[in-house]
């Protein structure tokens, strides 16, 4: 079984104080180009210095059939972010620190780091069921969350109950969302970029029906 050290992956992370990193968390099961195009226009749009993806040992919400096993999906995820450079950086951090929930990898992430300014990715259907999440609310409260349109839940964003109890803490300006990794959370942005059709749903689907 593959270890992973918590020194390891923040070293070959190198953050740094003052640095604006997105965190986008998910199963990558596969990763695709759908993760490249998002974590992209978040950091132009929101001026980060670089997107981590944090390639989850086992999401709770999933179930463990069918999920690749970690190491594969994190060299496939760092195989899929090669062409796109430096700005997209691929970790098992999850692994390291031992943790399941979005709400304690945050918290962890900073304690250890508290001079960089993070900012949580998440696409829309994620805020639609955010509510499922381990202490969601907390969350809200922890780190500056970008939210960012997908096919089909775009228009239903905005109808959530995370959206209407954190409705006050929406950043509405376009321009506004270049600031929210300095804002103060609770803080959130519906980020206007162009949508990507990918799915990994769909991608696994589709390598069943060829094989």
């Amino acid at each position: 079984m593959t270890s992973f050290s918590l020194v390891q992956c923040l070293s070959s992370l190198r953050p740094r104080k003052g640095q604006r990193i997105g965190l986008l968390g998910g199963s990558f099961n596969p990763a695709h180009d759908g993760h490249v195009h998002i974590s992209r226009m978040a950091a132009r749009h929101l001026g980060l210095d670089v997107v981590w993806w944090l390639v989850s040992p086992q999401n709770p919400l999933k179930p463990a059939k069918g999920m690749a096993p970690l190491a594969d999906r994190l060299a496939a995820a760092r195989a899929q972010v090669r062409p796109a450079g430096g700005r997209i950086r691929v970790t098992a951090i999850e692994a390291a620190l031992g943790t399941r929930y979005t709400v304690d990898t945050v918290k962890a992430l900073k304690s250890c780091l508290p001079g960089v300014k993070f900012v949580w990715l998440m696409g829309a259907d994620n805020l639609g069921q955010v509510t499922q999440w381990k202490d969601w609310q907390t969350l809200f409260r922890l780190v500056p969350i970008a939210v960012l349109p997908r096919p089909s839940y775009a228009s239903r964003v905005l109808d959530s109950p995370a959206q209407r109890l954190f409705a006050a803490s929406r950043l509405k300006a376009t321009a506004s969302a270049r600031k929210l990794a300095d804002k103060k959370p609770p803080a959130w942005a519906l980020v206007p970029i162009r949508m990507h059709g990918a799915s990994s749903t769909n991608i696994r689907i589709g390598t069943k029906k060829a094989t």
